[in-house]
């Protein structure tokens, strides 16, 4: 529900609480850049204009609009009006204001886990940070479902027009799903300017087409009760269509001219040129930027006017910089004003520029709002409920020959007879995928998600196998073709347990060649504390008939490079088991992380992972496979030694995930030509460069995985195998310093049979015995 249309006193005091708002963050921009000292001279930046433009909106939200349930996502550049209004509210203290971004100081945009003061949403990425409230209201609305309490409210985007060019925003917009979360309203900060340029045709009705075409409630301000006063005068219909015509470029433009260049360049008609003549100087000036953006009540109408049974987008006509001496200017976008022009704003503010972070009396009325909204906005702290306990070892020992990609269907089904309550906490996604990743026994077993119940038609079909059966309790979650919406979604669900204290267990599945569309947005995620799990599934070119456009090769070391991830790509499917329940217990905590699971196609003897039968031998093997590595082979055990022997081997072979068979089909080659060979199954590569660096005394982790998958007292060449890029391998030569040579994939991969891609990319048994003798 909307508050009330503010009566004219509140509006005047709302006035002043704005302007002050406009005041402090320029001010906290200024400090940075000016006052602060700057020994290094680098650029340290802020957005005074692009703040400026936004003050009267959030004015508006914050002081008269918001509820303590409510959550918003704030545009990047207008971080420091979100600053200047917490310290207002009192949720900030002053010592802040003067460290935008300096070290431990307020961040360049709004990061709810680096900023001191409250921040719903991180953002900062162009796109992401504007569609996650769409994210989270879908997260909320699981969790509830789910008997647990999340609250309710409404979910705002405060959004930079420019940023509706980002391809994210309408895939999201697009999902079938979010036309129906009446609680998602984007405030759209329609200023027409981009960081270059003056836009030349913002395309507003195509736009708002867009909006209405997906289901949206669409709301325009663009006029404010100056304009609109005017309108209603003899010429005034000449006006609005003068205005209303008018191309981009000339409307910035005469932002930028005097009144007299104004009655110059204004009128079109005789009509029009009469009524400007009736205008004074100071009317003129504010007449020609009295946009709606800017008008507290037209903005109070738009807010009156939301239906909540559906999404809204508002547009808002803004002026860029709106007063500020740089207001309307096509390069304002990182300007900062003169020390001169500062001073200016102070006293036009009733402010001083020495004095800058001065709050309103508490007994001014200006002082009683703020002190009312605090109290309104306040949350009560959450009770966390703890992350769910899981097993270590479900118990199985897969026998036959399996995929890993099937080996996650199947971990998930036992996970929901080992550990049901941890299991109910646990939801997948899929862009339209779950068949063909593996999943339908999974859906077949918990069903789909959807607020409400919906009959599915071919319930009575026998020879439909996946069944779609839609329902509140469901746990699998169906998004359309579009892995931004997937990891978007992913990262909402992963962070309920720092919203509401409710932990989920997230777990998107996607083809593995497309993970790389998806890492920007789920980085951004994991940044803002969500915890999930990705699945890349099928991977590398052991997708062989697929061809290239189908076949991964730089995912591998994903879990490398993403902060705050692990990654895994097992071997075995029981290699899948142990690594899942590992990266499901990591996540739902404050010192939890993600993870990355790469999977594969490629049928497997399952016999060949040797799973010990000793109950203590079996978990020394899994905490190993955990820590990212395990010793598979050994030259002497349970193979005959050869003529050749050694207590050490000759040559030590690490291979990863697909690979594994044709490491130990060329262990059994070479060990037949009399050459002793080690076989190592790498499950984690991060992991292990994490050791490696810890050895080095850079970083903590545990180090205890390297003396048990590579010895010291074993160390011999090395040869590092696996179905991607052969750069992820790379370093585990440095763990004894022994020579190495690293096979994998660099290039655009090929159709055909598996023995014939292997030999294309020279990851073949062949291609790792010829290695292994070019070493010796």
């Amino acid at each position: 529900m909307s508050a009330p249309a503010p009566t004219a006193d509140r509006l005047a005091v709302l006035g002043e609480i704005e302007q002050r708002v406009r005041w402090l963050s320029t001010a906290i921009i200024d400090h940075a850049n000016r006052v602060r000292p700057n020994p290094t001279g680098l650029k340290v930046g802020g957005h005074q204009a692009s703040s400026a433009s936004m003050t009267t909106l959030m004015t508006a939200l914050w002081f008269e609009q918001l509820r303590a349930g409510d959550r918003v996502s704030v545009k990047p550049h207008a971080s420091p009006v979100l600053h200047a209004i917490n310290y207002l509210l009192g949720e900030l203290d002053e010592e802040y204001l003067t460290t935008l971004r300096a070290f431990g100081g307020l961040q360049s945009y709004p990061s709810r886990s680096k900023d001191p003061d409250p921040v719903d949403y991180s953002t900062g990425s162009v796109g992401i940070g504007a569609t996650a409230p769409i994210w989270g209201a879908l997260a909320r609305r699981y969790v509830t479902t789910l008997g647990e309490q999340a609250g309710a409210g409404r979910q705002y985007s405060l959004v930079g027009d420019a940023e509706l060019d980002e391809g994210a925003v309408w895939e999201a917009i697009l999902d079938p799903m979010v036309a129906e979360l009446g609680e998602v309203v984007w405030i759209v900060d329609l200023n027409r300017q981009s960081l270059d340029r003056v836009v030349p045709n913002i395309g507003a009705p195509r736009l708002q087409g867009m909006f209405a075409a997906a289901g949206w409630q669409v709301l325009t301000v663009k006029y404010g009760r100056i304009l609109t006063e005017l309108f209603e005068r003899p010429g005034g219909e000449a006006l609005r269509r003068r205005i209303d015509e008018m191309a981009n470029p000339e409307y910035q433009r005469l932002l930028r001219c005097t009144p007299a260049q104004q009655r110059e360049r204004l009128p079109d008609s005789p009509e029009l040129a009469a009524l400007v003549a009736t205008l004074d100087d100071e009317t003129l000036h504010a007449a020609v930027r009295n946009l709606g953006g800017h008008d507290l009540a037209a903005v109070g109408d738009a807010f009156a006017a939301i239906d909540d049974t559906r999404p809204t987008v508002i547009f808002a006509y803004t002026v860029k910089g709106f007063g500020l001496a740089s207001e309307g200017h096509p390069q304002n976008h990182s300007s900062l004003l003169s020390a001169e022009q500062f001073g200016e704003l102070a006293a036009a503010s009733g402010m001083s520029a020495e004095q800058p972070w001065e709050r309103f009396a508490e007994a001014s009325a200006a002082g009683r709002v703020c002190a009312e909204t605090a109290s309104r906005l306040r949350r009560d702290p959450i009770a966390a409920v703890p992350a769910p306990v899981l097993p270590t070892d479900i118990g199985r020992t897969p026998s036959g020959r399996a995929t890993t990609q099937a080996a996650l269907g199947r971990a998930l089904l036992d996970l929901t007879r080992e550990a049901p309550e941890a299991a109910r906490r646990v939801v997948t996604l899929c862009p339209d995928v779950s068949s063909s990743t593996n999943l339908g026994g999974w859906v077949n077993k918990v069903g789909v998600w959807s607020p409400d119940e919906r009959r599915d038609w071919f319930d009575d079909d026998p020879e439909t196998i996946l069944h779609w059966r839609e329902k509140p309790t469901g746990q699998h979650i169906e998004l359309g073709i579009a892995e931004g919406n997937l990891v978007g979604a992913l990262g909402e669900l992963g962070a309920t347990w720092s919203r509401w204290g409710q932990p989920l267990l997230p777990i998107g599945v996607m083809y593995d060649p497309f993970v790389e569309r998806a890492l920007e947005p789920w980085s951004f995620g994991i940044y803002a504390g969500g915890q999930s799990i990705l699945v890349g599934t099928p991977s590398g070119v052991s997708l062989a008939p697929e061809g290239g456009a189908h076949q991964s090769i730089t995912t591998p070391s994903v879990g490398l490079e993403q902060p705050g991830c692990l990654t895994y790509e097992p071997a075995f499917a029981i290699d899948v088991e142990w690594t899942l329940l590992a990266s499901l217990a990591r996540l739902g905590r404050p010192d939890g992380s993600s993870a990355y699971l790469r999977l594969s196609t490629r049928p497997v003897d399952q016999s060949l992972a040797s799973v010990p039968a000793d109950p203590a031998a079996r978990e020394r093997r899994r905490k190993q496979v955990v820590a990212g590595a395990y010793p598979l082979r050994s030259w002497s055990t349970p193979h005959a030694p050869s003529p050749r022997s050694t207590e050490n081997p000759a040559v030590t072979i690490a291979a990863m995930g697909a690979m594994v068979p044709e490491a130990l089909a060329a262990a059994e080659r070479l060990e037949s030509l009399g050459t002793a060979v080690d076989v190592v199954v790498v499950t984690s590569p991060g992991l292990l460069f994490d050791a490696v660096q810890a050895r080095a005394g850079h970083g903590a982790a545990d180090t205890w995985v390297l003396d048990a998958a590579f010895p010291a007292r074993r160390a011999a060449p090395l040869v590092t195998l696996l179905d991607g890029h052969p750069h992820t391998l790379a370093f585990l030569a440095g763990i004894n310093q022994v020579r190495a040579t690293h096979l994998g994939v660099t290039r655009f991969g090929q159709s055909g049979d598996l023995d014939s891609v292997y030999r294309y990319h020279g990851i073949d048994a062949d291609s790792v015995v010829a290695a292994a003798l070019d070493l010796l």
